[in-house]
């Protein structure tokens, strides 16, 4: 099998220095891009890149890289191995962050166009960046949207005052666990999985931002469907409790492009790209980003 190669950058940005993690086969000029934005608890790295002893697939990252694609995982700013400033951050900055890699990553491989991946919070403000950049974007995944009414923010919504005394909060190894269930039965979900996650999570994520928490809690809709004008998917898992076909087929009726799918997939819920329906989330994620 062909080697996986991985590459850290350090993109500068408003005085704040980016990690960006790149996995690609053979040589990385001449492939399809693509940019994973993650979620509101781990960076890039930890969400799309987790490797588990014996079990290779739950790496999203490596699975792009062995279809063809030169693909990078960025930390925002306040995650993983990026700058980590003493404020609460905003979707706005993270649209910003996410801007700053796609552009250093257009030079750094010549292309005019990337696609962008993005996961549960990762929807706000990659949506954010489509939004406001569609040139620069060829094709989106939306995977695991939230919307105001979202169960999982109901059952957040308690602790906003917790959320807003700090700019961060640390999270235990157990903590990072949670996230696995819910509504999601544990049939779908493997120990060691989440071991792993929990694992790499505590050690990448000595504290973790609040911001997104106080963004999700109060300022939904943070994206205006009607703006977003590439190809766009929208995919979930069917025990998903932060997206549902209920809340968010409005948002999808209301995307202009005909060029859009709306894909529920089983055996998975918030965290399905790291639960037993993995490999079909990824079948179609690579489908939809080559074009078929």
């Amino acid at each position: 099998m062909e080697a996986i190669h991985g590459v850290a950058h350090v993109v500068q940005h408003e005085g704040l220095r980016l990690h960006a993690w790149e996995k690609f086969t053979g040589q990385a000029e001449g492939k399809p891009v693509l940019v994973l934005a993650h979620g509101s608890a781990t960076g890039g790295q930890e969400s799309f890149d987790l490797q588990v002893p014996g079990q290779p697939s739950y790496s999203a990252m490596d699975f792009f890289a062995r279809q063809g694609f030169d693909v990078f995982a960025l930390d925002v700013r306040g995650f993983g191995r990026s700058t980590k400033p003493d404020a609460f951050l905003t979707t706005e900055q993270a649209a910003s962050d996410l801007g700053a890699v796609v552009d250093h990553v257009r030079a750094l491989r010549g292309v005019d166009r990337v696609h962008v991946l993005a996961w549960s919070w990762g929807t706000q403000y990659g949506g954010q960046f489509v939004m406001a950049h569609p040139n620069k974007v060829a094709r989106y995944a939306s995977y695991a949207q939230m919307h105001a009414n979202s169960p999982d923010l109901e059952t957040r919504r308690p602790r906003l005052a917790v959320f807003q005394r700090s700019p961060y909060i640390r999270i235990t190894e157990s903590g990072w666990k949670l996230r696995f269930h819910s509504l999601t039965p544990d049939e779908v979900n493997d120990p060691a999985v989440m071991e792993a996650f929990a694992r790499a999570a505590v050690a990448a994520e000595e504290k973790s931002p609040t911001g997104p928490q106080i963004d999700v809690l109060t300022r939904l809709p943070l994206v205006d469907a009607s703006r977003i004008t590439v190809p766009t998917l929208m995919v979930h898992g069917e025990y998903d409790d932060v997206a549902d076909t209920q809340g968010l087929l409005p948002f999808f009726a209301a995307l202009p492009n005909p060029d859009k799918q709306y894909v529920v997939i089983p055996k998975g819920g918030h965290m399905l790209h790291l639960q037993q329906g993995h490999r079909r989330l990824q079948r179609v994620l690579a489908s939809w980003f080559l074009g078929g």
